[in-house]
């Protein structure tokens, strides 16, 4: 127990310091966490409860979710691989089960549907260049309307 108790008195600068806490970064698309609206349509109505309500993406640690142009229950895509760019993030995502899948599992994009490329325009707009499926620009739910 003495022991015990010297150790922590000892440990207690470097504790209260955060020199033993590792600072350990966040996943490189952590600036893309939450919901965003637009990727049909040109986004319009940011800050309202349309947009919370239902939005179009969202993006989250493990999944990134989207709403179909025609079925609005969300299609769940699990994140396998994530590699962050100065302009934006590639998402790899898990193999999409075998059988009856909905048409719009993936986004449309040319490298299939278990890819998806991100470009970032500005802090709180992205687009997914080159996917059919959401041609127009994205903005976060909660930013000002331009």
């Amino acid at each position: 127990m003495r022991r015990l108790a010297r150790c922590l008195i000892l440990a207690a600068p470097l504790l209260a310091s955060g020199a033993l806490a590792q600072d350990r970064p966040g996943p490189p698309h952590e600036w893309l966490f939450g919901s965003w609206t637009g990727g049909f349509f040109p986004p319009t109505d940011t800050v309202g409860p349309r947009c919370t309500a239902q939005p179009t993406v969202i993006f989250t640690r493990d999944l990134v979710l989207r709403v179909g142009i025609l079925d609005p229950a969300y299609r769940q895509r699990v994140i396998e691989t994530v590699a962050g760019r100065p302009d934006g993030a590639s998402f790899r995502f898990t193999p999409a089960g075998a059988g009856l899948l909905p048409p719009d599992i993936g986004f449309g994009c040319p490298d299939g549907p278990n890819s998806l490329d991100v470009q970032r325009l500005g802090p709180d707009e992205i687009v997914f260049p080159n996917c059919r499926d959401m041609p127009s620009p994205l903005r976060r739910c909660g930013s000002p309307n331009r």
